[in-house]
């Protein structure tokens, strides 16, 4: 066997960053079958909460100052350890760790590779004109030379290498494209389900439409609420499933009967109607969209849970009937090949790249990033019967299991690192 030993430098460690820090655990968790030996630098503050209770080896080299994350520590470091690893994977850019990783690493036979981890999409450049300016200034000394020297550039999807050529002209790299994933849930359904809904009683016998992600503007959040507001208001004549209590896995609606009148209107029909919105609020977005919520009359119909792990995590994906994500940038999205796993049926925006995939075997629907796009997701799944929504949860998992599931990913990734570090 061989023992490939691979060094990832990640800007942080916390959990709370979302989908790059999680990814290196799950896709570690897979290559130590391999016999690999997995390990990784952050510029995190030696002291910070979540380092105690990470998973791989961690070196924190911060504190680091300001959002770019300078710190002396880590060129110094990686120049003495560099020679302990057969390769090095930088997570991200527009930080001082991809920047520092190339600098320390140049003419000294380690090579490194780079997953941008959808940081190049041009939704950034049209969004944020302004910072777009400000990294034009930093591309060519900073980034440029990063994505230029590097071994490879991994992408997660077609989609992502496609657009990452539309944001800077300057631009060359040796490109590769890589399947990603995740792995399934891990415990008991029926006990994960019912640890959530005892941490949110009030969700019992609700028909709940998930939300789990950061949030963030970027992830459309305030469509999705005023979306919401408008399938709950709009006098639509539609069939309302009933809602079978005490499934064994909480995402599975049965139509014995329409509970509706053919004469009700839209909002009569969909009382038990919920949105779930679970996920850390990484400033004053979440204040500002529980305020419009407020606003627009709906906030008894949203629940906010925080950041949710572990058996809680999957407790909301067992108990929903339907994943949401109306992304304005989604590079591959974690959440939402953990809601394919789980049997659960994803309608997400045009913007997150796998949504090819996802239209493709049919696990799902798909929509622009408007409001309108994302009115329709809604409304299109409440317009499906039963029988086409129970085709689409088993399309759900099918898909995970044959583009997504973590071991063949995994495998995948493992190939060409150990091309990279020439074993």
């Amino acid at each position: 066997m061989i023992r490939v030993r691979i060094l990832h430098v990640i800007h942080s460690a916390n959990p709370a960053g979302g989908g790059p820090i999680e990814g290196i655990k799950q896709l570690a968790a897979a290559k130590r079958f391999l016999g690999w030996k997995i390990e990784v630098a952050c510029l995190d503050a030696p002291g910070s909460p979540w380092i105690a209770d990470f998973p791989l080896t961690l070196y924190a080299l911060g504190p680091s100052v300001g959002s770019y994350g300078y710190t002396p520590r880590l060129i110094p470091w990686l120049k003495r350890h560099h020679a302990d690893y057969d390769a090095v994977v930088i997570n991200g850019i527009w930080q001082y760790h991809s920047f520092a990783t190339r600098r320390a690493l140049r003419g000294t036979g380690t090579p490194y590779c780079v997953f941008t981890h959808g940081m190049l999409d041009p939704w950034f450049k049209k969004e944020y004109p302004l910072k777009h300016l400000k990294k034009w200034l930093y591309w060519p000394w900073g980034e440029y030379p990063v994505l230029r020297d590097a071994a490879t550039v991994f992408f997660t999807a077609e989609e992502e290498r496609r657009l990452a050529r539309q944001s800077f002209w300057l631009y060359h790299c040796n490109e590769t494209v890589v399947s990603y994933g995740t792995s399934g849930p891990v415990g008991d359904p029926v006990s994960q389900r019912a640890l959530f809904l005892s941490q949110f009683p009030a969700l019992a016998d609700q028909r709940i439409v998930l939300f789990l992600g950061r949030i963030h503007e970027k992830k459309g959040c305030d469509l999705l609420i005023e979306a919401f507001h408008r399938l709950l208001s709009e006098k639509l004549h539609l069939d309302q499933c009933a809602l079978v209590p005490n499934l064994p896995i909480g995402n599975a609606l049965v139509c014995e009967s329409p509970i509706r009148k053919p004469s009700e209107s839209y909002s009569d029909s969909r009382a038990a109607l919920h949105l779930v919105i679970a996920g850390p609020d990484q400033g004053a977005f979440a204040t500002q969209l529980k305020a419009k919520a407020q606003s627009l009359g709906i906030a008894p119909r949203i629940t906010w849970t925080g950041m949710l792990k572990g058996d809680l995590k999957w407790g909301a994906f067992h108990a929903a009937e339907v994943f949401i994500l109306p992304s304005h940038q989604e590079n591959f999205g974690i959440a939402v090949a953990e809601a394919l796993a789980c049997g659960l049926p994803v309608l997400i925006a045009d913007k997150v790249n796998i949504w090819r995939e996802i239209a493709q075997d049919n696990a799902g629907l798909v929509e622009a990033d408007t409001l309108e796009g994302t009115f329709n997701l809604l409304k299109r799944w409440m317009l499906m019967d039963e029988s086409a929504r129970q085709t689409m949860r088993q399309n759900a998992l099918a898909c995970f299991e044959q583009r997504f599931e973590i071991a063949a990913a995994a495998r995948a990734l493992a190939a060409a690192l150990a091309q990279i570090a020439g074993q």
